[in-house]
């Protein structure tokens, strides 16, 4: 079954079962899904889905701080619960040891040795971490190590 069978079966089904929030988000998705099709005449993999939910999952989670900081407690606790039904769709976050194993990985994989590489670096981790981890966490853990590699390399030449 692919993603997007998923969630069609799982909209009827919270229709079926008066969950007005669960099905109001996941036509929201399948909206996104169906619109970015029709304007880029393709049919979306599941990848491409993940894609499309991590979009959504982003938008809510800077909803949320911006309700937090107007003091919106009311909508940070609806942003939330649609960022859970979301977050059933898309793979299992990847936890910090991970992640940092991955950065390790990729920046073997580049050669990278320095900060100038972090495009480098991010090009071959992002399509690995999609959906899995936060972009700006994963560009955090990349230009950490890259600084720490820098910093031995040029502590060892002196």
């Amino acid at each position: 079954m692919t993603l997007r069978e998923r969630l069609q079966d799982d909209t009827t089904a919270a229709m079926r079962s008066g969950d007005a929030l669960r099905r109001d988000v996941l036509r929201m998705v399948q909206n996104s899904i169906y619109n970015t099709e029709k304007s880029k005449r393709i049919t979306m993999s599941d990848d491409e889905v993940i894609g499309v939910l991590t979009r959504e999952v982003k938008t809510r989670r800077e909803s949320v701080d911006a309700f937090r900081k107007g003091g919106r407690e009311d909508l940070v606790a609806k942003e939330e619960a649609e960022i859970a039904i979301l977050a059933d769709y898309l793979p299992q976050a990847l936890g910090t040891d991970e992640l940092n194993a991955m950065v390790a990985e990729a920046i073997e994989a580049t050669g990278a040795t320095s900060a100038r590489d972090l495009g480098k670096v991010m090009g071959w981790i992002s399509p690995r971490t999609r959906g899995r981890a936060d972009g700006k966490v994963v560009a955090g853990l990349v230009a950490q190590a890259l600084a720490q590699a820098d910093l031995a390399a040029h502590g060892a030449g002196h």
